[in-house]
């Protein structure tokens, strides 16, 4: 049994596709439904009352027959029934009282000689009357009864249960019912959306307060004279009268619930990505289409037919059974008792397939008459605030003229969820109820430098709240697709560097004056270049600029950056991109350009003759730039104090010996390349204090390096030493040495001898014996030695005083079998750095 409760679940899930269906649907619909009623009455009344009823005929003659066979004396029965028009005329006498039949020879022949005769009725007496005209009825119903009287209602329930599927398969069929699903409970929670309510309110303020303004304009400008006086006095004689000016909105109106606020936000997002699933195709609209189109043929082949076959439908029909050696009859007269109830049935069920049928015709006129493959707002447009709502197409079109078809509020209310502005502004409301002063005061940090800094990551703006910190010196913006920084940025006094990783930022003059004033280091991180913001250019104050992303175009050339010539404060340009050549803009910044860096991501970089321009350069970094060879450019560089060769690919630098026109180089870092030997000219770089070289393939070093004796920083790890060169003892001056991962076995007691080490890395090495000499090493702040084949520490460790256990890098079993004063004397260090 089917209880109360699940057929009333079952009533509440059928009208949420109403909203699809438009009158001409519902019509059909009902008319399917009528159809179905007459075409099931039809088939009871067949089945349980169907039959026909027969009787035998003397004598049986056409109405076409020729004059000659009148002449012959052919005499129908004065009792003989007259037959409809185009049927045979038959002459019934009467019947033996057994029901037994005669001979019948049909009408007169040559043969007889008189004008004319009754011809006699015979038969067979067998006792059997009720069984004999049982027999001839059921013989009589199938032979004589045209076979559309007895299928008509059986025919006409096939055609009805078709047309009742083929008007709601659209809904069922899997390609579509899914996207139909989806837009009907996308479109039903838009349209009761508390945002909804809100928004559209919000609108209806706006339009009265606009009628309201131009009311009173239009009459203070028709107001005459008498009329002015008129109204004075009444306004005295009515002195509780009062104007006041109209309110935008009740206050409850500009709060929106939190949860409210999140459901609209994820519908926005639903609608989104609904419209990008239903515009790419009109897989819909081509089914309801060929839908339709099927219902008119088949309406179009059942009324063909069914006129043709009407009129077979009647209350007479003669039977020639051939069974005459049974009966003793060869023509019987038959009446179908359901003749005239089935034709008016017929009848009725031709009229609605003819209205069904108009329907559907009109279906296909209305779908063919304007291109449903477009929806446009332009009037939902006008009559709101919202004028960027998009004009959509294909599928999503289609659903929402069908949706007009029920009702126009229902697009209109969820025209608003299209809206960029509209959910920009809740997205807003949202942002600005969820990140307060004191939640964003908890996700403010120092930063290296020592600076107060607030990092923002992918939301959907930027908190009003961030504009009331003072104090802030930092601000990080992240994966923000929509910043736009407002006049009250100038709170931020204390506001010098800004990030924007993938933010097209907005601004206004206000906002624009305090940056271009205020700001001092910029970071913009971007996909194209289209993406940085023109205002940049104009930041005079500016004096470090980062930019990374792609500044190449499809050919592979350089697009030349706005012009920088406005940077006139401008020291540091950081480039990290795919650059083929440096961009001619760069060359506007030559005379006050103090530090380059270009991070080329494995880009060739071709043209550097440019660099030359840069003459106040002091700094360049050329980093994964696939040069091969040191540029001669650089060599013109006259004020060069660092230079960085990082990850260019470098087998030889013969080019080094041109370094010593560059009087003021002191860093030189040509690590991560594939130098395999170091010139001797290297010794002509007498102003040389770092050298990076960790990361090549050098198997020895030449004693021209240890003539550099300003070297303080020495980096060889990652190479192929297999031993240090006892004339290291003349870099008296070098503070930091390192051969982590070489092949060293042995170390020279000159190493020690370079008394201002103060970090010494010998780690991933082959060394056996570390000599007690390092005790001399009294400045020693960082000692590795992991990794290496050793047996034991000496315990003059102990005398480098400022050696600490966390600095000092060795396996643990080493460290334990150094003397117990020792270890206790770094426990001691390390408590005292503590305390």
């Amino acid at each position: 049994m089917i209880t109360l409760t699940e057929l009333a679940t079952l009533s509440d899930s059928q009208p949420t596709h109403r909203l699809l269906k438009p009158w001409w649907d519902v019509l059909m619909d009902y008319l399917v439904l009528v159809m179905l009623m007459v075409s099931l009455l039809s088939a009871t009344l067949l089945i349980s009352q169907d039959k026909v009823v027969c009787l035998p005929c003397d004598h049986v003659r056409a109405l076409n027959a020729t004059p000659q066979s009148s002449s012959l004396g052919a005499v129908p029965q004065p009792h003989s029934p007259h037959p409809p028009e185009g049927q045979e005329t038959s002459d019934c006498g009467s019947r033996h009282p057994s029901g037994a039949a005669g001979d019948h020879s049909g009408p007169a022949e040559s043969k007889s000689s008189s004008s004319a005769r009754r011809l006699r009725a015979g038969g067979y007496k067998t006792n059997l009357d009720f069984q004999q005209y049982v027999y001839i009825s059921q013989v009589c119903y199938q032979k004589a009864l045209p076979w559309y009287s007895k299928y008509f209602p059986y025919i006409a329930l096939v055609h009805t249960i078709i047309l009742l599927a083929g008007g709601n398969f659209w809904f069922k069929f899997p390609k579509t019912s899914s996207k139909v699903e989806h837009f009907v409970s996308i479109l039903g929670k838009c349209f009761e959306s508390p945002w909804t309510t809100k928004a559209v309110s919000e609108t209806a303020n706006e339009d009265s307060e606009n009628s309201q303004n131009r009311t009173k304009m239009f009459k203070s400008a028709t107001l005459e004279p008498s009329d002015i006086s008129d109204t004075s006095s009444s306004l005295t004689s009515h002195p509780e009268v009062t104007f006041e000016p109209a309110v935008s909105g009740s206050p409850s109106m500009n709060i929106l619930d939190k949860q409210d606020g999140e459901q609209a936000k994820a519908l926005f997002e639903k609608v989104r990505r609904f419209r990008a699933h239903t515009e790419d195709g009109d897989l819909i609209y081509k089914f309801y289409v060929g839908q339709t189109v099927v219902k008119a043929l088949k309406f179009l082949v059942i009324l063909c037919y069914t006129f043709t076959f009407v009129d077979s439908i009647t209350f007479e029909h003669v039977c020639k059974p051939k069974i005459k050696n049974v009966t003793g009859y060869s023509v019987f007269f038959c009446t179908h008792s359901m003749a005239y109830m089935l034709k008016k049935l017929l009848t009725s069920y031709i009229i609605l397939i003819a209205l069904y049928g108009l329907v559907c015709l009109y279906t296909l006129f209305w779908l063919f008459r304007g291109s449903l493959k477009e929806y446009s707002f332009e009037k939902v447009r006008e009559e709101s605030n919202f004028s960027d709502i998009p004009d959509v197409k294909n599928d999503f079109a289609f659903l929402l003229h069908m949706v007009d078809q029920y009702d126009q509020l229902y697009s209109k209310r969820f025209a608003i969820f299209l809206s960029e502005g509209c959910e920009s502004k809740l997205l807003e409301m949202n942002l600005n109820h969820e990140w307060t002063y004191e939640k964003l005061r908890q996700h403010v940090s120092k930063n290296a430098q020592g600076k107060l800094e607030l990092q923002l990551f992918m939301l959907s703006g930027i908190p009003k709240a961030v504009f009331d910190m003072s104090d802030l010196e930092v601000l990080k913006l992240e994966l923000i697709p929509d910043v736009r920084l407002p006049a009250k940025i100038s709170q931020m006094v204390a506001l010098r560097e800004l990030y924007l990783y993938h933010c097209p930022a907005k601004v206004d003059q206000i906002a624009f004056n305090f940056v271009r004033d205020h700001l001092h280091i910029l970071h913009i991180k971007f996909t194209d270049i289209g993406e940085i913001p023109l205002w940049v250019y104009s930041l005079k104050n500016l004096v470090e600029l980062h930019l990374s992303g792609n500044l190449n175009s499809e050919t592979n050339k350089a697009i030349g950056l706005e012009s920088l010539k406005e940077l006139r404060h401008l020291k540091i340009l950081i480039v990290k991109s795919n650059l083929s050549k440096i961009p001619s803009n760069v060359m506007e910044l030559a005379t006050h350009l103090s530090r380059l860096v270009i991070q080329n991501d494995g880009t060739k970089l071709l043209v550097l003759n440019n660099l030359k321009k840069l003459t106040s350069l002091s700094e360049l970094e050329l980093q994964n730039c696939e040069l091969g060879r040191i540029p001669h450019a650089i060599f013109s560089l006259g004020n060069l104090q660092k230079l960085d060769l990082k990850a260019n690919n470098i087998q030889s630098i013969e080019e080094i010996v041109s370094f010593q026109h560059l009087k003021r180089l002191s860093c030189l870092r040509l690590w991560h390349n594939a130098i395999s030997c170091i010139p001797t000219t290297i010794s002509l770089i007498k102003t040389l204090e770092q050298l990076y070289l960790s990361n090549n393939k050098l198997e020895s070093l030449p004693a021209a390096l240890f003539t550099l004796r300003k070297l303080r920083y020495l980096d060889l790890s990652h190479n192929l030493l297999t031993a240090v060169p006892p004339d290291i003892h003349l870099l008296q001056n070098l503070q930091h040495f390192s051969i982590t991962k070489n092949k060293v076995e042995t170390l020279s007691l000159q190493l020690f001898n370079c008394l201002k080490l103060r970090s010494l890395q010998l780690g991933q090495n082959c060394i056996t014996h570390i000599p007690p000499e390092i005790g001399q090493l009294t400045q020693l702040t960082h000692l590795e030695l992991k990794g290496n084949h050793l047996e034991r520490i000496p315990p003059e460790i102990s005398s480098c005083l400022l050696l600490k256990k966390n600095s000092l890098i060795v396996e643990d079993l080493l460290f334990d079998h150094l003397p117990t004063e020792v270890k206790e004397h770094f426990t001691e260090q390390d408590f005292t750095s503590i305390v």
